[in-house]
């Protein structure tokens, strides 16, 4: 996935900027996240040997701000002509048809760009409140199409250990599906303990751990729990509608 723009300009930098809110969420394996900037022809090469390529920038047709447009990339391959171009001059649009003619079969046919229509490039500028949604939207899209097939399957039945020395366990499997970004807020609700993923480490919270070389993840929890760790594994049970992972804290039978 490549995310083309300006940094310095307003909501041309929607692309970079939707990359790094990817990078904080966690990326699968499988999958590569690209800050193509305003290098069009770094965009063509990067393309080499991908199975799917997404790209991201802002566009300006005059629409509403914050409109979304999604194109197949042969829809765009052709425009504009590559006669005449140079270096300051290639975008993205033309790495499309570059990288046809350039990587021959080792270019994807699989092509997908998604434009977010700009309210304002002006320089130094934030993102504008209706391009942040556009962003929003594109990346539940790729997350949705692209990011979560590649995560790993979460077990149907999950678990999770209490250690005695106050640490939540879990499986690298439950880890990379429910909480991607190694991130997660937790708290006591009712008798269980809910453990809610964030975006990434820096929305504050817990931070899960790598523990091993399969990838399994471990947290303090302790002090969540006022140092009453009910020691030993817990079946766990994910909440799609709180979107939280549940662990009853009451002793099992």
């Amino acid at each position: 996935m490549v995310g083309c723009g300006n940094l310095l300009r307003g909501d041309d930098g929607v692309g970079p900027i939707l990359v790094r809110h990817l990078w904080e969420r966690g990326v699968p394996d499988g999958a590569r996240l690209v800050d193509g900037g305003t290098a069009g022809m770094d965009v063509a090469f990067q393309m080499r040997g991908a199975g799917r390529v997404v790209i991201v920038d802002a566009s300006a047709t005059g629409a509403e701000p914050g409109t979304l447009y999604r194109v197949p990339g042969a829809e765009l391959e052709t425009l504009p002509p590559l006669s005449g171009l140079h270096t300051h001059s290639f975008r993205w649009d033309h790495a499309i048809a570059f990288a046809r003619w350039a990587l021959a079969e080792a270019c994807p046919d699989d092509i997908t760009v998604f434009l977010v229509e700009a309210a304002s490039v002006e320089m130094g500028a934030d993102l504008t409140e209706p391009v942040v949604a556009g962003m929003e939207q594109v990346i539940a899209l790729i997350e949705r199409d692209y990011l979560a097939p590649l995560r790993p399957s979460a077990p149907d039945e999950p678990t999770v250990e209490f250690t005695d020395d106050g640490y939540l366990r879990l499986g690298a499997d439950l880890a990379g599906q429910r909480f991607p970004s190694s991130a997660a807020v937790a708290m006591v609700r009712e008798g269980q303990l809910w453990l809610l993923p964030l975006r990434g480490p820096q929305s504050g919270g817990l931070l899960l751990k790598q523990r091993n070389l399969a990838g399994d993840r471990s947290t303090l929890i302790r002090e969540v729990l006022s140092d009453e760790v009910p020691v030993g594994v817990r079946r766990a049970v994910w909440d799609p509608d709180q979107g939280a992972l549940r662990v009853s804290l009451e002793p099992e039978p």
